[in-house]
C-alpha cells in the first residue's frame, strides 16, 4: 500500500497536494485508489484556495488550523481543527483560512474518470460534523461496556439523506476510531479501500498488513505501517489488517473507504478474525 507523510503538507505555498499512486495502480491519474482521490490541501493564514472535481462526494477533514468555506448562493460556514465536512456533486468551494490551515481532501474523481461519466446531481446537502459532536459520540461508545469486547471503538458518520447505506455519503464512508493504549485490533478485511489519515498517534502505534494469517489469527510476512500524525497510508482491499498500539498513549484515525458504494452493491464482504474456545483462530464474516 502507498504511504504519504506529513512533511507534504506542513511547508511551502498554498497548493493542493494530490496523493497519486495512478502509477501503481495503472489508472490515470491523479488517484489514491481505483476510485477515489486523496489530497492535502496546504493554505497559509491570510489565503485561499479553491477545490474543485468532478466527483459525486467531497469529503473535507481540517488536521489543523481554521478558516471559512464558500459555496455557489453565498452559503459559507467555518471550521478549525477537527471538523469534518462533505460537500455534494458540483461543489467548487473557496476555502479561506485565518491561521495556517491543512485540510484533508477525498473525492471519488477517479471513479466517474473510469466511467466516463459526468457528476450532476447532488445526493445530499453540505453538511458539517463539528469535532465536539465527533469526540461526545466516540465518548459514548468507549462508555458502553459491550465496546469492551468489540474489535474497534469507532464511530461512522453518517448523513440522514442517505438511509439506505447509512454513510457519509452514498459512495464514501469515514469512521472515527481510538486505538486505545495496549490495543490489539484484530485481523479484518473487507472489499473496499481504505485511505487512512492517521489523526493523532505516538510512536509504537502501527498496522500490520498482509494476505495470510496463522492459526492464531495473526497475519504472516505482512508490511507494518507506523503511524504518524496528519499522514496517510493505504489498506488495499481484500488484505487483511490489525492495529497495535504499543505507545502507551490512545491514538486516533480516519479511515476514508468507498465502502457507501460497496454497501450499495453489497460487495463490502467484511470479515474479522476470532479466537476459538480451546485456541486458535476462526474468520467470521460481519457483512456482505
Amino acid at each position: 500500500g502507498a504511504r504519504f507523510p506529513a512533511q507534504l503538507h506542513e511547508q511551502g505555498p498554498t497548493r493542493i497536494i494530490p496523493l497519486d499512486a495512478a502509477d501503481q495502480l495503472l489508472c490515470p491519474g491523479p488517484a489514491t485508489a481505483p476510485g477515489l482521490c486523496a489530497n492535502f490541501v496546504r493554505i497559509r493564514g491570510g489565503e485561499s484556495c479553491f477545490t474543485d472535481a468532478n466527483a459525486t462526494s467531497h469529503l473535507l477533514f481540517v488536521m489543523r488550523g481554521e478558516g471559512v468555506t464558500r459555496l455557489a448562493g453565498d452559503e459559507e460556514f467555518a471550521w478549525q481543527a477537527g471538523d469534518l465536512f462533505t460537500l455534494p456533486a458540483r461543489s467548487r468551494a473557496l476555502h479561506a483560512a485565518t491561521a495556517d490551515a491543512a485540510l484533508y481532501w477525498v473525492h471519488d474523481e477517479p471513479l466517474l474518470r473510469y466511467l466516463g461519466a459526468q457528476a450532476t446531481t447532488g445526493q445530499f446537502p453540505a453538511t458539517v460534523y463539528r469535532r465536539q459532536e465527533i469526540r461526545a459520540a466516540l465518548d459514548a461508545v468507549i462508555a458502553d461496556p459491550s465496546s469492551a469486547t468489540a474489535n474497534r471503538r469507532s464511530v461512522l458518520l453518517g448523513n440522514a439523506a442517505l438511509p439506505q447505506t447509512m454513510t457519509i455519503t452514498h459512495v464514501v464512508w469515514a469512521m472515527f476510531g481510538i486505538l486505545p493504549v495496549g490495543a490489539v485490533q484484530a485481523a479484518h478485511r473487507h472489499q473496499s479501500v481504505a485511505v487512512d489519515l492517521v489523526v493523532d498517534a505516538r510512536p509504537g502505534c502501527y498496522t500490520m498488513v498482509g494476505s495470510r494469517l496463522d492459526d492464531q489469527g495473526r497475519i504472516v510476512g505482512g508490511e507494518r505501517f507506523d503511524w504518524e500524525p496528519h499522514s496517510v497510508f493505504v489498506t488495499p482491499p481484500g488484505l487483511w489488517h490489525s492495529h497495535h498500539n504499543e505507545s502507551g498513549h490512545p491514538a486516533h484515525i480516519l479511515p476514508i473507504q468507498d465502502a457507501g458504494l460497496h454497501t450499495f452493491l453489497r460487495t463490502i464482504d467484511i470479515r474479522f478474525t476470532r479466537t476459538r474456545a480451546g485456541g486458535g483462530a476462526e474468520v467470521v464474516a460481519s457483512a456482505s
